[in-house]
């Protein structure tokens, strides 16, 4: 079982095992990730040690950009779940904050990767670390561990990226997703109570709360939604604050199609298939209601119902 732990400065008093480190972003945890991933694994089984695998939260890029950080694939969660069914013993999720950033390339080694107990690391060669910046490939190598270069993964002979997958989806292209993912574009959450505005348009919504600074989705799209019934269920989905409404919270509101039933709590996934439209402001609720009919026909139309 994947054990989760979230506190870097406690890690000294866990007594972990000896391990194999690999660290990034694994932002989508792409097919890329998951041939480094897949080595980590291997050198965890040839030599009998626990295999880790550490991200940061947030997103480096969103700690020092803020809203102006690229969108991200997945939150803290999504990465969690993906890597423990590849089958990681271990998933750090440092909290990078001021403390953790304040951090030189030495006091990184001592209280990070010393109390994980790190016998071999698989990093990029470009990778670097602390607050002065001196850590760096030849840096680590200097340590009382074996140092591995991640291989590079391509497709098409273009390098296999989270920038990459960010935008075949702003572009709509869901097929080219879901090759460099190895799994079909998908946002998860817990559907929790709006507005009830779409039912009173006879439209009733499934909400869930976008909890990440940017999504790479915007607009409505044909969707279908996993985790309520054994087989998906299919849906035309809003994502963005619902101008013609006067929305501000960033979501996602599915109506599915001829199902009825009462889902508030309930974790889905929503996997995006077709981009509709742009988000609209229209005039009157009544336009409103008339757009979200006829993306409801687009819907059924999409998949042949």
């Amino acid at each position: 079982m994947t054990q989760l732990i979230r506190h870097w400065q406690t890690l000294s008093h866990l007594l972990l095992p000896p391990s194999v480190v690999t660290i990034g972003n694994f932002d989508g945890v792409h097919a890329g990730h998951q041939v480094i991933l897949q080595r980590v694994l291997d050198i965890s089984r040839q030599k009998n040690l626990a295999s880790v695998a550490m991200y940061f939260e947030p997103q480096p890029q969103e700690f020092f950009q803020g809203k102006n950080a690229p969108a991200r694939l997945m939150d803290w969660r999504d990465k969690f779940e993906a890597l423990r069914d590849l089958g990681i013993d271990y998933v750090l999720v440092i909290r990078f904050d001021t403390a953790f950033r304040g951090l030189t390339a030495q006091k990184f080694i001592e209280q990070v990767l010393q109390p994980l107990n790190c016998q071999h690391l698989v990093v990029g060669d470009d990778f670097r670390f602390g607050c002065d910046r001196s850590g760096d490939f030849a840096f680590l190598q200097q340590q009382a561990f074996v140092v591995e270069n991640t291989p590079t993964v391509a497709k098409d002979c273009l390098r296999i990226s989270s920038t990459r997958i960010r935008q075949a989806i702003q572009e709509s292209d869901f097929d080219l997703a879901a090759q460099l993912l190895g799994r079909p574009y998908m946002i998860a959450g817990h559907i929790k109570h709006g507005d009830k505005i779409g039912r009173t348009l006879d439209f009733p919504t499934a909400n869930v709360g976008l909890n990440r600074h940017v999504s790479p989705v915007a607009g409505i799209y044909a969707v279908k939604v996993w985790g309520l019934t054994p087989e998906p269920l299919l849906g035309a989905a809003n994502v963005g604050t619902r101008p013609a409404v006067g929305g501000k919270e960033n979501r996602i509101e599915v109506h599915i199609l001829d199902f009825n039933g009462d889902i508030y709590g309930r974790r889905i996934r929503v996997q995006f298939c077709h981009k509709l439209r742009n988000e609209t402001n229209f005039p009157s609720l009544e336009a409103l209601k008339q757009a979200i009919a006829n993306d409801v026909l687009a819907t059924r139309s999409y998949f042949e119902l």
